[in-house]
């Protein structure tokens, strides 16, 4: 498993939001799902509008996503 940084755009309404997320998987195609998957549970939004720019894989010590540091803790 390695920690993840994706930076993107998701259209909300009328507007376009930007976001970076950190993320844990086991490469970037479980990345990409794993942020379709949340924008679409928690906001509703289809996959054509969200756009990921970049997924960059991060040192786990440069994260501060809860998700991130947990999974890392005893590493």
């Amino acid at each position: 498993m390695q920690a993840y940084r994706i930076d993107g755009v998701v259209r909300q309404g009328k507007t376009n939001q930007d976001f970076c997320i950190d993320l844990v998987a086991e490469n970037e195609d479980q990345v990409r799902e794993k942020v379709y998957s949340n924008f679409g549970s928690r906001h509703g939004a289809k996959r054509r509008y969200i756009t990921i720019n970049s997924i960059t894989t991060i040192d786990p010590s440069e994260s501060s996503a809860p998700v991130v540091v947990s999974h890392f803790r005893d590493k």
